[in-house]
């Protein structure tokens, strides 16, 4: 994992949900797969670097539900034959991009989408207790399914997620000894109601990769921007748990609980970096395609001091000078081709089935229209 810092604090965005029961097929089966097919994933991207054809990298945006957009620019891109070398993605676009760099294409995505109960994926809701007014189960008190209150002690392990889950056990006996510590050295009290235990489950059933991953061996190279919210530095994921990296990457600041990794509180990368052009470029990438779903561009203010004052004061600042601005334009002026679909009128929960089928096909719309600066950016490929 690599830590970039950035000069930004910057947009907090909605995130996005997906549900176990969906695509169970068509999830078992490409997981059945990946491990035949991960070797050869990694010899292709070998090959690749070897090569001189241009490299592409491929650029996914945050935007929550928005997120459904990129699936109808996939579509395009598959059709057109662009062959995409490295994936970067930000909160929702993580989601997608890892997801494609395991070996889901846009249809399997655009099914995954239409079919999913997303009240009770972005809320941790327990359908089992559906029923029930009121019941507490490890200290987590549920009404009709939904948590409403999680104790502080006595939280189970399996509630807590993280990129590594070693250091879980040693939290709360951490915690209990904050008030001995010197006022900078205090641990951050992490704020966030969901876990994101559904998300979790989701994304390990279909990714089928546990344990110590690393992304450049993936299918397609990939990796997931997170902040680390207590020194506000951007956290470029390359290896760990890549179904945890995506669920860093879309920890959504107030709403999903952070997930913390060694020394590092993870939370939405949107906040910093919501358009990780730079990152697919560090990658390796010669020619970028970048999907902005981004509807209200704003100028960029006057820079602020990231290092002052505490973290409080870190995001009163930010609040004021939106400094993040300015790297989001410098990366989206970047991209090859730049996508920015129209989908004003939509937001970042339009989450359901008549909106997402809208959303999948205006991106869709977007992207025939960059049509021509997809043919230029292939012949450049195969011209060399």
């Amino acid at each position: 994992m690599r830590v970039h810092i950035s000069k930004a604090f910057a947009s907090m965005l909605l995130i996005l949900g997906i549900t176990v029961q969906t695509l169970g097929q068509t999830a078992s089966a490409l997981t059945a797969d990946l491990g035949t097919n991960h070797e050869q994933g990694s010899r292709v991207a070998d090959t690749r670097h070897q090569g001189k054809r241009p490299r592409v990298g491929l650029v996914l945006g945050g935007g929550g539900a928005k997120g459904a957009a990129e699936i109808g620019v996939l579509k395009v891109l598959e059709q057109e034959g662009i062959t995409v070398d490295y994936i970067a993605g930000t909160s929702i676009g993580s989601i997608i991009g890892g997801l494609y760099s395991v070996g889901y294409r846009a249809a399997d995505l655009d099914s995954l989408f239409m079919q999913q109960e997303w009240l009770d994926l972005l809320s941790d809701r327990k359908n089992e207790l559906a029923g029930k007014l009121y019941e507490e189960i490890d200290g987590v008190s549920y009404v009709f399914g939904f948590p409403i209150l999680r104790r502080n002690k006595g939280e189970s392990d399996e509630s807590r997620v993280g990129i590594d889950d070693r250091k879980h056990k040693e939290d709360e006996a951490d915690e209990d000894n904050d008030e001995n510590l010197e006022p900078g050295k205090r641990r951050t009290r992490t704020v966030g109601l969901i876990h994101g235990d559904n998300v979790i489950a989701l994304l390990d059933s279909m990714t089928g990769k546990r344990g110590e991953v690393d992304f450049n061996r993936l299918p397609i190279p990939f990796r997931a921007v997170a902040v680390d919210i207590r020194k506000m530095e951007e956290v470029v994921i390359d290896r760990g748990s890549l179904p945890h990296a995506m669920r860093a990457s879309m920890a959504i600041p107030g709403a999903f609980k952070p997930v913390e990794v060694d020394s590092m509180l993870l939370v939405d990368g949107g906040v910093l970096n919501n358009l990780p052009v730079d990152v697919v470029r560090e990658m390796g990438a010669d020619l970028v395609i970048a999907i902005d779903l981004t509807q209200n561009k704003r100028e960029p203010r006057e820079d602020y001091d990231r290092a002052a004052g505490n973290t409080l004061q870190r995001i009163i600042g930010w609040l004021a000078h939106r400094p993040d601005l300015q790297k989001y334009d410098v990366n989206r002026r970047d991209a090859d081709v730049y996508i920015n679909p129209d989908l004003h009128g939509f937001d970042a929960a339009s989450f359901t089935s008549k909106k997402i089928a809208s959303m999948i096909e205006r991106g869709t719309e977007a992207a025939l229209e960059a049509v021509p600066q997809l043919r230029e950016l292939k012949k450049k490929i195969v011209k060399n």
